[in-house]
């Protein structure tokens, strides 16, 4: 396995593209009686990572800045309407505190701000310039990167966002095409393609991953990776279910941490010049969080998330530095 391994390593380092079948036969490895060739397979992504990417790695935050009573019913969400979960719910907030949590995060060394609003999406005029206002004031006042996270788009709210100082739009496929109808009835997978690709004609650049853990098999998670090559993302959060109480998964299992880091592998291996994106649940994988750095990640939401808690600013850079990667200004 591990000349197989090897070869495709050496295919992808000379420009070629890893096939479907061939990353099924990477799927394949068993994470109890191939531990050694899954730490292998770990070990060349870091090489593909470092040959594309270099050593630069960046840290994303964000700020949930409305909250709760969303109409859409993803089963994995703590703000959606349709469970009774202990999630708070608030309306959007403010400029001044917008930016005050920029600042902050800015000051302890992130790179990235995000403004993360429940809800189907930006269709009002009213709400789209409501958002574009706040994002112009963190704009003026700060030099973060500054992305957002306001569910589907329209042409007219991609080009609002743009204009604000927006750079990067972030909104997930989670799934793969074929298992979406199974976590989500209120929109389909399709309305979130399109909302990429709204979001790239507009000139954004977009950040878009998904969720692990969901009952979704292995072969969902290649499907998705390959929709998402298809679609030339180069930055992508990986997420790992939190399950949280009153939401239709609440009793679900988290995934074995070894499938954790072989699907972090393969995953590097079908995006080799983008960005894998440490995203919610990651400290699922206690000690080997750092395997994941070592194998193919080289970015990370850090702080609290939308409705779960996160990594300190601070843990993560610590962590970062000591394992050779250069903080992004």
């Amino acid at each position: 396995m591990k000349d197989f391994i090897l070869t495709l390593k050496k295919n992808i380092l000379n420009g070629k593209q890893i096939s479907f079948d061939e990353a099924k036969r990477l799927l394949d490895l068993d994470v109890t009686t191939q531990l050694d060739d899954i730490l292998f397979l770990s070990n060349c992504a870091n090489e593909i990572r470092k040959f594309f990417c270099g050593d630069n790695f960046n840290l994303c935050t964000i700020m949930n800045a409305k909250s709760g009573k969303c109409p859409e019913d993803c089963k994995y969400c703590a703000q959606s309407a349709h469970f009774k979960t202990s999630s708070p719910v608030y309306p959007l907030t403010n400029k001044d505190e917008a930016l005050k949590l920029a600042l902050d995060v800015e000051r302890e060394g992130a790179n990235r701000f995000a403004l993360v609003t429940s809800g189907r999406g930006l269709f009002s005029s009213k709400e789209t310039l409501e958002i574009s206002n706040i994002y112009k004031f963190i704009n003026k006042n700060s030099n973060i990167h500054l992305c957002a996270s306001h569910g589907l788009l329209t042409k007219e709210s991609a080009k609002a966002l743009k204009e604000a100082g927006v750079k990067t739009y972030h909104h997930n496929l989670e799934t793969s095409r074929e298992f979406y109808d199974k976590i989500c009835t209120t929109h389909t997978f399709q309305d979130r393609v399109d909302t990429v690709l709204i979001a790239q004609q507009a000139g954004l650049e977009v950040c878009s991953g998904g969720i692990f853990g969901l009952g979704e098999t292995s072969i969902d998670r290649l499907n998705m990776a390959f929709e998402l090559r298809e679609l030339n993302i180069k930055s992508i959060p990986l997420n790992f279910l939190t399950p949280i109480p009153g939401t239709p998964m609440e009793n679900y299992q988290p995934l074995e941490p070894m499938e954790i880091i072989k699907t972090i592998a393969i995953y590097r291996f079908i995006l080799p010049d983008s960005s894998l994106r440490y995203a919610g649940g990651r400290l699922q994988l206690g000690n080997l969080e750092v395997q994941g750095i070592k194998g193919g990640i080289n970015s990370a939401l850090t702080g609290n998330f939308l409705t779960t808690t996160g990594s300190t600013i601070s843990s993560d850079k610590e962590m970062i530095i000591k394992e050779g990667f250069i903080l992004d200004k």
